[in-house]
């Protein structure tokens, strides 16, 4: 797992921010909502961190959308590489059934 820098900050690729936004309609700030959700989960993503260690982060929006994230660390900065609705029963589970 990843640790969350302290305080929180932000770095968009501008191909991933336009990226999340037209295929998912998540814009950047809605994006990074989740990562102040207190019921937020957090999950490693070892399939995908063959050049870097990327990380999944399930959480709500202040409007209660549910998204999954993935992400990486650079440089003390959340870098959002994507950001999508939620949309099987299993990573809903993710969220809502975890401890």
């Amino acid at each position: 797992m990843i640790r969350l820098p302290e305080p929180i900050a932000f770095e968009w690729d501008d191909g991933n921010r336009d990226k999340s936004w037209d295929k998912h309609g998540v814009s950047s700030s809605e994006a990074e909502e989740v990562f102040f959700d207190p019921h937020k989960r957090q999950f490693p993503d070892p399939k995908h961190s063959q050049g870097e260690r990327r990380g999944i982060l399930v959480g709500k929006t202040r409007q209660g959308r549910l998204l999954f994230v993935v992400y990486t660390i650079r440089s003390k900065r959340i870098r959002i590489i994507s950001a999508r609705d939620l949309n099987k029963s299993r990573e809903v589970d993710l969220y809502e059934k975890a401890p």
